[in-house]
C-alpha cells in the first residue's frame, strides 16, 4: 500500500476546479491530474496501468446518480472502462449536526443525532446516550438494558435488509428490490409499533428509553423472525447461487485488512478480509455480553464477501432477537431519577410539583458535570462513536461523531483502482455509505 495520493475525501475542490481538471505528461510517459492549487501524483502500480499516449477521461459520477446511494459524488479518471483513480467528493448536504448538537440540551439531543445514519437511527441514538450517560455516571436497569439490544438488533435487520434491496438493484436484480424492501417494512412497522415511529425514533432517551414495551411485542416479532428463514434461503437462489451475481462480485473491490486498518475501516468492510472485529463482543456493551452470537468474517476482501457477510449477520441477529424474547428482564424501562427523568405523564395533572419538574426538564434540561466521554456501538456500517465534552451546563461544550461512512468512503479509491466502470457501481454499494451520516 502506497501513501502518494492526496486524502481521498478531501473536498477543496471546487467545481470550476473539476472543469479545469486535465492530464499532463511527466517524466516517463505517466499520466497525473492537475488540479487548482495541487497535484496528484500515481503510484508506482497507477502508473503501470497508466495509458502510454496520455489519452484519459475525467467523468463525475454522481452526485445525482442513483447508485450514489445518496449525494455522494465521485471523479473517476478512466482509460477506455478501466478506473485509473478515484477521488470521492462529500458534503452535499452539509447538516452541521456536530456544531448543532453543541446548541441543544442532552435531553433535545437525541432529535438531532438520530437523523445522521437514518437507515439505522437507533445506533445513534443509543451512542449519545452511552455517552451522556458516561459523564453522569449512571447505572440503568435491566429491562431498559435489554430493550436497547433488542431495539439495536432489529434496526440492524432493517439496516441490512435495505442494504440487500439496494444491493440487488445497483446489479441489475430488480426482484430483490421488491424482497428486501418487504422485510424490511414488516421491520419498520415493528419498531414503529414499539417506539410509535417507522424512522428517526428519538426512543432511547438518557436513562433508558421513552416508553415501555407495548404489549403483543413478543408475538410480532416472533412472526416477523419466523418468516424471515425461508427468504433468506430464496434471497440465497437468487443471488449467493447465481452464476452471473456470483461473477459480478466475487474478485471486485478487493481490499487486505492491512489497508482497511490503515483507512479506518470497520464493519462488514473490515470482517470481509478475514479480520474479525465486532464490538459487539471485543468491547460487549449493553448485554451482549451475556448473549449468544457469532462474528461473520469473510477471507478476500472482496464485494462478494460484503454481500455474504451482510446476508449472515440477519441471521445472526434474528438469533440476538430470539434471546430477547425469551430473557427480556421484568422491572423498570428507565431509571427513576428525578434529575434526569420526566415525570409520568398522570402524575402532571395532579401534582403541581409534577409539572414544575416536567417543564424544568423540558426547558432548560439537565446539568451534567464537567468531563469528556466516548461511546462506541457496532452500526451496520462498523464502529460508531460519540465524543461529548461536557463543561457542567445542560448542553454539549463539544460533540463529535466518528461516522463509520465517513471512514469506509476512504476505501472506493483502493478497491475502485483497475476495475472497470461497470464494477464501480457494484464497489460503491458494496461499501453501503449513508450520507447523512458522511456530512453530518
Amino acid at each position: 500500500m502506497t501513501a502518494t495520493h492526496d486524502h481521498p475525501l478531501d473536498t477543496h475542490l471546487t467545481d470550476e476546479g473539476a472543469q479545469e481538471m486535465a492530464p499532463r505528461p511527466v517524466a516517463g510517459g505517466v499520466e497525473v491530474l492537475r488540479e487548482v492549487g495541487s497535484v496528484l501524483r500515481m503510484s508506482e502500480a497507477e502508473a503501470a496501468l497508466a495509458p502510454d499516449d496520455g489519452e484519459t477521461t475525467i467523468i463525475n459520477m454522481g452526485p445525482q446518480h442513483p447508485s450514489t446511494h445518496g449525494v455522494l459524488r465521485l471523479m473517476l479518471e478512466l482509460d477506455g472502462e478501466t478506473v485509473l483513480r478515484t477521488k470521492p467528493v462529500i458534503g452535499y448536504l452539509h447538516t452541521g449536526m456536530e456544531k448543532t448538537g453543541e446548541s441543544l440540551t442532552y435531553l433535545q439531543g437525541g432529535t438531532n443525532v438520530t437523523r445522521m445514519d437514518y437507515a439505522s437511527p437507533i445506533f445513534n441514538e443509543l451512542a449519545f446516550c452511552l455517552a451522556a450517560e458516561q459523564l453522569l455516571g449512571l447505572e440503568l436497569p435491566p429491562r431498559a438494558v435489554w430493550i436497547r439490544m433488542l431495539l439495536s438488533e432489529l434496526n440492524r435487520l432493517t439496516s441490512h435488509f435495505l442494504f440487500l434491496a439496494t444491493n440487488g438493484m445497483d446489479l441489475g436484480s430488480t426482484s430483490m428490490m421488491i424482497y428486501g424492501w418487504r422485510e424490511r417494512e414488516e421491520g419498520l412497522r415493528i419498531l414503529e409499533m414499539i417506539t410509535g415511529l417507522r424512522m428517526n425514533h428519538n426512543f432511547i432517551r438518557i436513562g433508558g428509553t421513552a416508553a415501555d414495551l407495548p404489549d403483543g411485542w413478543q408475538e410480532r416479532l416472533d412472526t416477523y423472525l419466523t418468516s424471515i428463514p425461508e427468504r433468506l434461503e430464496e434471497y440465497e437462489t437468487l443471488m449467493t447461487h447465481q452464476p452471473i451475481w456470483r461473477e459480478r462480485l466475487q474478485g471486485v473491490g478487493t481490499i487486505s485488512a492491512e489497508e482497511a486498518l490503515a483507512l479506518g475501516a470497520t464493519g462488514p468492510i473490515l470482517r470481509s478480509t478475514g479480520y474479525a472485529w465486532d464490538l459487539r463482543r471485543d468491547l460487549p456493551y449493553l448485554a451482549y455480553d451475556d448473549v449468544d452470537f457469532d462474528v461473520i468474517v469473510g477471507s478476500y476482501g472482496d464485494s462478494f464477501d460484503r454481500y455474504a457477510i451482510r446476508l449472515n449477520e440477519v441471521r445472526e441477529s434474528m438469533r440476538i432477537l430470539r434471546q430477547c424474547i425469551d430473557r427480556m428482564p421484568e422491572g423498570d424501562y428507565r431509571l427513576q431519577d428525578k434529575k434526569v427523568t420526566p415525570p409520568p405523564r398522570a402524575r402532571i395533572d395532579e401534582s403541581m410539583e409534577a409539572l414544575i419538574h416536567h417543564f424544568k426538564i423540558f426547558t432548560e434540561g439537565f446539568k451534567v458535570p464537567e468531563g469528556e466521554a466516548y461511546a462506541a456501538v457496532e452500526s451496520p456500517r462498523g464502529e460508531l462513536g460519540v465524543y461529548l465534552a461536557s463543561d457542567g451546563s445542560s448542553k454539549p461544550y463539544r460533540m463529535r461523531v466518528r461516522g463509520p461512512s465517513f471512514f469506509n468512503l476512504q476505501v472506493l479509491p483502493h478497491i475502485m483502482h483497475g476495475g472497470l466502470i461497470a464494477d464501480a457501481v457494484a464497489n460503491i454499494s458494496s461499501v453501503d455509505p449513508i450520507m447523512g451520516e458522511v456530512d453530518r
